[in-house]
């Protein structure tokens, strides 16, 4: 019996050593695949993301995102398109945007503060963007920046957005991670996230209620909640962002939109300081710009 024993266990051990390691290869062969669908978003230095244009595209199946008014279309300033997309050749005379009041997301406080800028456009009066005096876009309208490129820094516990134009607009992304318990308002909100595939999935909430939502400035309350999946394209040459907004104290349902980003390799992240590039030429009524009264911290 003794010789018996000692005959086997040799034999039992080599063959758990060997489906141990076959275990081990298997889970890092997993790894490795689930690793490689990751997102690449910097790929060196100079890789940066121009959005398509200053509006959201319409996701079909879903309620739509504010748009124009069909009697009054927005046409953006060209250079802001001949940026990103070199493959549009008609050159036209921008406009102030004058958004579509009979779109059913709208809760009536809504549509009555668009109601009003609209009026203003249509007298003759501008109407800039919020961040066009300085003041931080908020989510999700950050990815409607143009002209200027998104840059990604991607570690294993944070994405980090930054946007090279508006004083380098900064988000933070926390991989893995649970929303606090509590989260006090602010501009960009409390974004955490986490990979699926080959998405990069980023769930905010927290924001104020002093950004908009778009460039018509649509407002929003502080229940708002945005959801946003981040994929390559094309070979990679084109960035995705499907969104998904909800906020029952502003829209009367979720809707969905999607920005589009050219891959830019123009250069690495430079300087872009906007109060030192935003003198007021036309004594336009613009925002005035922000001040801080009293320190952050």
């Amino acid at each position: 019996m003794n010789g018996s024993r000692s005959t086997l266990q040799p034999t039992l051990m080599i063959r758990s050593v060997r489906a141990c390691f076959v275990t081990i290869a298997f889970a890092c062969s997993i790894t490795a695949q689930a690793a490689q669908t990751v997102p690449n978003l910097a790929p060196s230095s100079t890789t940066g993301w121009i959005g398509y244009g200053p509006e959201y595209m319409p996701v079909p199946g879903s309620p739509r995102p504010v748009a124009s008014d069909p009697a009054h279309p927005y046409i953006p300033n060209a250079i802001e398109y001949l940026s990103a997309r070199p493959d549009l050749k008609v050159v036209e005379q921008s406009t102030f945007p004058v958004a579509d009041l009979t779109n059913p997301i709208l809760q009536p406080w809504v549509r009555d503060a668009l109601r009003k800028l609209n009026e203003r456009v249509l007298a003759g009066q501008p109407v800039f963007e919020h961040r066009a005096s300085c003041w931080p876009a908020g989510v999700p309208a950050f990815l409607l920046a143009v002209v200027n490129p998104i840059f990604f820094i991607q570690t294993p516990k944070q994405v980090t957005m930054i946007a090279q134009g508006g004083d380098h607009t900064v988000r933070r992304v926390h991989l893995n991670v649970a929303h606090s318990p509590r989260v006090a308002p602010a501009w960009f909100g409390e974004s955490v996230g986490h990979y699926e595939g080959d998405t990069l999935v980023v769930d905010t909430i927290g924001l104020n209620a002093k950004s908009y939502v778009d460039i018509y400035r649509t407002p929003h309350s502080e229940q708002l909640h945005v959801i946003e999946r981040f994929r390559l394209i094309e070979d990679g040459k084109t960035l995705e962002a499907e969104i998904y907004v909800e906020d029952p104290g502003a829209f009367t349902t979720p809707w969905r939109g999607i920005q589009r980003f050219a891959l830019s390799e123009r250069s690495p992240l430079v300087e872009s300081a906007c109060a030192e590039n935003n003198a007021n030429y036309f004594n336009y009524d613009m925002d005035p710009m922000p001040v801080a009264n009293r320190p952050d911290f």
